[in-house]
């Protein structure tokens, strides 16, 4: 474990006593948001980035060593392992290497090299492999009984036996995967019989560029046109380079015994080493390309679960269509329902002013103050109907992303809180508290089918939920959960909860009501001192007696603040409420061996503003009037967008046309961007220009250069 942390430390850049802290106190049960907020003096400042990599390293090295450990079991178990492989065994750093040892201790099969060997060829392969002036002799080893006919087939025989002999040197294997990482082109051919089917991937009928250097999403995109029997691709560098190489090694001079030599080495690069090391180049590459777009995928989901929440307000929300009208309901500022509807505000005149006084009625009856409509099918002309009726200016009007409503209104969760209604009441629902609560709502949903990722069904699907999983409850407890309204799927993120725990909370506020307290949790069954430590001081009870319930403060740390309190006079609330009098607290006094200055300083700033959401405030957004379709767009407009995913070759831009433009990374600004992140996020309002609208291809270039 020692040389593990060394390991780390070195390549993360912190120090070694750091690495030992989190792995001390993630064997101990930690989460990463506890850690990284109420644990800084004993991993020394790390933030939930590098904790993460510390863990994710941990668990890549534990695996790494349960392969060596298992090689060395298989070696032992058949008397090969001396002291000198066990050494290379111990000492191989990663896994490419580790089983390059092993490869020629393999229990083997019956391959052409094994079948060669039981002829009895392998004294000859070594006569050959010498290179030495003894005379080869090959027609001694013709034996028809032993299936070697002739000299050619001695010869072949052997050739066979020292493929495999060079395919198992570890410096050769070693020095090809150089030449693969280095000079490695990247060939895609089209399939000709798929050349129609698979016009998408047109770009990649005949490409051709070095694998060091393509993009993730470019490397994403040919091996789903491979996969699709689109594609064709080749992955390997200059087969005479690689050759060259093997003959320098192993060719000695000339005669008979070094062509055979050479034709070995031909043959064991493109039967064995070339398809082997192609195969780890891909896989490497696909890792690569993967983490990118999770990275990408995770950047999106941080930006869109911490979009500016409106809060508690009154909400009606749309879900708006066509020939099925538009399915109305009214929440209260809780996101409780109290009424649905179904109203045709788009089919006639008459059926518009029936649906506009239903608008206008429920909106007084039930004090609405925002009014959110799904931005699918009917949704910019459900937009305008709601603003002509001249409801009050006070009433919020916006649009909101429905992306994924429909599945969450199929969904057992929705069943569950809405038995009583159809798909389209609770997919409403879902409209109007996202609006409320982005993150609350959103956490009901697998995040793949909100559709902000890149390539996402195409990347090593586990290491994406983990990444994902992360990332919810990172903003989960960034934000913090409020403990006697928050629903199940929520709470179910926060640090040290997970389904059970959370279901198990759920039931007992549902059966003793609102928790006064965050001590009262403890009662919970199941919910014991560990887990209390890890979840107390991310739950929020509003309107408790203890004011520090409310904030971010840990209640292990309550009687510092309640000291702080009695050293200047006042009670624990006057200190939040009063900034002259924290202004006199010195924080210094209250060091001690267990708590630090950073979370000191914590403690002080949350004080100073408890339980305050991180978020953004909300800012209303409103698309333009005089464009609703794509037939509208001309070259040249200046348009106000919404940004609804980012990748890695631009951003995709919600302009209100019920299709998404793109602004392509070249486009993004007057000046170089190499990473599209570093200039936009999810959800955030920007001004574009139409560049070109392709109506057929249903494709909108847009750009947010100034010029």
């Amino acid at each position: 474990m020692n040389q593990h942390q060394e390991i780390i430390a070195r390549e993360l850049d912190i120090k070694s006593s750091q690495v030992a802290a989190v792995a001390t106190l993630l064997e101990g049960g930690g989460t990463v948001p506890f850690i990284a907020r109420y644990r800084k003096e004993a991993t020394g400042l790390l933030d939930e980035r590098q904790i993460t990599a510390v863990r994710d390293r941990l668990l890549q090295l534990a695996e790494l060593d349960k392969r060596r450990q298992a090689i060395i079991d298989s070696l032992a178990e058949r008397d090969l392992l001396d002291p000198k492989l066990h050494q290379a065994v111990l000492a191989a750093p990663c896994l490419s290497i580790l089983e390059d040892i092993y490869l020629p201790h393999r229990p083997k099969r019956r391959t052409r090299s094994f079948i060669a060997v039981e002829k009895g060829l392998e004294p000859l392969a070594r006569a050959i492999f010498g290179q030495d002036r003894t005379p080869l002799a090959p027609e001694k080893f013709i034996n028809p009984d032993k299936g070697v006919a002739s000299v050619d087939e001695a010869l072949a025989g052997a050739r066979d036996i020292i493929a495999e002999w060079i395919n198992e040197d570890p410096p050769v294997r070693a020095a090809l995967r150089q030449l693969f990482s280095n000079k490695a082109l990247i060939v895609s051919r089209v399939v000709k019989k798929n050349q129609e089917t698979g016009s998408k991937f047109r770009d990649y009928f005949d490409w051709q560029e070095p694998a060091a250097r393509v993009p993730g999403h470019r490397l994403l995109a040919m091996l789903r046109g491979e996969n699709e029997k689109v594609l064709t691709l080749v992955i390997r560098p200059p087969e005479e380079a690689a050759l060259t190489l093997l003959r320098k090694r192993y060719l000695k001079g000339g005669g008979i015994a070094a062509e055979q030599v050479g034709l070995a080495c031909a043959d064991s690069y493109k039967r064995l080493l070339a398809p082997s090391l192609e195969n780890e180049l891909r896989a490497g590459l696909k890792e690569k390309a993967d983490q990118e777009a999770i990275a990408v995928f995770v950047g999106n989901l941080r930006e869109l679960l911490l979009s500016s929440p409106l809060g508690r307000k009154r909400v009606m929300a749309l879900d708006p269509g066509f020939r099925t009208g538009a399915k109305l309901v009214c929440l209260d500022a809780q996101g409780k329902l109290l009424h649905n509807a179904t109203i045709y505000p788009t089919l006639s005149k008459g059926q518009s002013q029936e649906a506009g006084a239903v608008v206008r009625e429920l909106c007084q009856k039930y004090r609405i103050e925002a009014i959110a409509i799904g931005n699918g099918t009917a949704g910019r002309e459900t937009e305008a109907f709601t603003r002509a009726l001249g409801l009050p200016p006070e009433i919020i009007i916006t649009m909101v992303d429905e992306s994924g409503a429909s599945i969450y209104s199929a969904s057992e969760t929705a069943r569950l809180e809405f038995p009583d209604h159809d798909l389209t009441v609770r997919g409403s629902v879902s409209i109007g508290r996202r609006l409320q609560d982005p993150l609350a709502e959103l956490v009901k949903l697998d995040p793949k089918v909100i559709g902000i990722g890149q390539y996402q069904h195409d990347v090593n699907q586990a290491a994406l939920k983990k990444s994902l999983d992360d990332t919810v409850a990172s903003c989960v407890n960034n934000v913090g959960v409020e403990l006697n309204t928050a629903s199940a799927e929520l709470l179910a993120h926060v640090s040290g909860l997970g389904p059970v725990l959370a279901r198990n909370v759920i039931k007992y506020r549902n059966e003793n009501g609102p928790f006064p307290s965050r001590a009262k949790i403890l009662k919970v069954p199941r919910l014991g001192a560990k887990a209390f430590e890890q979840c107390a001081a991310f739950l929020r009870i509003r309107g408790a007696a203890n004011p520090l319930d409310t904030s971010a403060v840990h209640p292990e740390r309550y009687r510092i603040v309640e000291q702080m309190a009695r050293d200047c006079g006042c009670r624990v609330g006057d200190l939040m409420e009063q900034p002259e009098i924290r202004q006199k607290i010195e924080i210094s006094r209250y060091v001690s061996p267990a708590v630090g200055l950073p979370t000191l300083n914590d403690i002080i700033g949350e004080l100073a503003k408890p339980g305050r959401d991180p978020r953004e405030s909300f800012s209303q957004f409103s698309f333009s009037a005089e464009v609703n379709s794509i037939n509208d767009l001309q070259p040249d407009m200046r348009l106000p967008g919404l940004v609804t995913n980012v990748t890695k070759f631009g951003a995709f831009v919600d302009i209100g046309v019920h299709q998404d433009g793109l602004v392509h990374v070249s486009q993004l600004a007057d000046r170089f961007v190499k990473d599209p992140g570093e200039v936009v996020k999810v959800r955030q309002q920007v001004m574009v220009r139409v560049l070109e609208v392709d109506e057929k291809r249903k494709r909108i270039s847009l750009s947010m250069k100034e010029g």
